[in-house]
Order: C-alpha cells, then structure tokens, then sequence
C-alpha cells in the first residue's frame, strides 16, 4: 500500500505536536494511528524518520515555509496547514528516495481534506515554489562537478 496512510497520521501528529509544544511523538497517539490507519512497521519508520528530521532541520523548513509563504506569519498560518507543509518540505529536503511531484500531490490532497477551500492551492503554491528551487540548485551542482 502507498504511504498515503503514514502521511495522514504523520500530518496530524505533526500537527498534535505543534498544538501541545512537544518535540516528541507522542506514543498513545501513535498506537491510535497505528490502528486507526492500518500502519505497518515499515510506515512507523517512515513515520519517526519524519520526526527526527524535523526535529534536528526544523529551523531550516520553518524558513522555507516563511520564505515562500510571502508575507504570511506563522500566527497566520492555519495549524493544519503547517504540518501538511512541514511534512512534505522534510520529506522533499531530507528523504530523497520520494519524487518531490509526490510529496507535493500527497499534500494538496492531505490540504482538500482537512484545510479549507484554499488550503490546496496555497500549499501548493508553496511547494511548487521550494520545488522548482531545489531543481534549479540541483542543476547547478551538477556543473560544479
């Protein structure tokens, strides 16, 4: 099964996070997902390298976010909307074994579900923009080698 499932309950633990201040997973609420969403070993790992990710480059996506959100603030910004972004820019950023059209899809679709009528269109905006200067930066290291 794709990892559509992981990504949803990684979006709402993500967002659970930003809601209660921890840095952590929180370890009852992963079981739920666990269940709730018919996760495999495979998509917990999935799930805790997110966390890990986020948790040491999290200053690093919170500016992508900024950067290209153009002049929204973070108090601005609807939680749910934040963790859909700061899932899919980690993974785009730090799991390069997920195509970044991927990662950009599986979050406008996570947006139509649970943000409002222009949630999806925002976000993707955003990544669209993160993508397209990660290809642009890609191509100039390869001209460097």
């Amino acid at each position: 099964m794709p990892r559509r499932n992981a990504r949803e309950a990684a979006m709402r633990l993500f967002y659970q996070r930003d809601m209660s201040e921890e840095s952590g997973i929180d370890q009852y609420c992963l079981n739920e997902m666990y269940a709730e969403f018919n996760l495999i070993d495979k998509d917990l790992e999935y799930i805790k390298l997110l966390f890990e990710k986020s948790n040491v480059n999290g200053t690093e996506i919170d500016k992508y976010i900024l950067r290209f959100s153009r002049d929204w603030t973070f108090a601005r910004l609807a939680r749910v909307d934040l963790a859909i972004l700061r899932v899919a820019i980690c993974e785009m950023l730090y799991l390069r074994d997920i195509p970044h059209s991927v990662s950009i899809n599986e979050a406008v679709e996570l947006a139509k579900k649970y943000g409002d009528g222009k949630a999806g269109s925002f976000i993707n905006g955003i990544l669209a923009s993160i993508f397209h200067e990660l290809e642009q930066n890609s191509e100039v290291d390869r001209y460097k080698s």
